[in-house]
């Protein structure tokens, strides 16, 4: 059984689908290494909130995606993981854009880890910042996950 690192490069190299979610919204995981990934979508009319802009949820739901992948890339043979908390700070607004998150593992302890998630747009420029607090579960707490 390959690790949870080894899935997710297969995931980058496109010999693994990305996750439902991923494909309903059209993000996609681009880079995975121990603790770090990177996370692209190309926003349109079809991500925009009832005021024009890209609606926040998106925003959130790409960069978790960062932040999740680079937890699990650190998971042990056996661990699972789930998010115990999500922060987003919304910093510039977004219309149709190229958009990349990055995540890293800021702190792994051996059952909490704090992830953060910086979204820049196409010019390079912040448009959020999240933070993630995850926890990793093993034995009977990580079946089924």
């Amino acid at each position: 059984m390959p690790s949870h690192l080894e899935a997710l490069e297969r995931v980058v190299r496109g010999e693994l689908p990305q996750p439902p979610a991923a494909q309903l919204i059209g993000f996609r995981l681009t880079a995975i290494s121990r603790g770090e990934s990177k996370v692209e979508i190309d926003t349109s009319g079809t991500h925009a909130n009832p005021m024009g802009t890209l609606h926040g949820g998106i925003l959130c739901d790409v960069a978790d995606y960062a932040m999740g992948t680079a937890f699990a890339s650190t998971l042990e043979e056996g661990e699972t993981f789930t998010t115990l908390e999500l922060k987003i700070n919304f910093l510039k607004p977004v219309w149709n854009d190229h958009l990349v998150a990055s995540g890293r593992v800021v702190q792994r302890g051996k059952t909490i880890g704090l992830v953060e998630s910086v979204v820049t747009n196409s010019k390079g420029q912040r448009v959020a910042y999240l933070t993630s607090t995850c926890m990793a579960l093993r034995g009977d707490d990580a079946r089924g996950r």
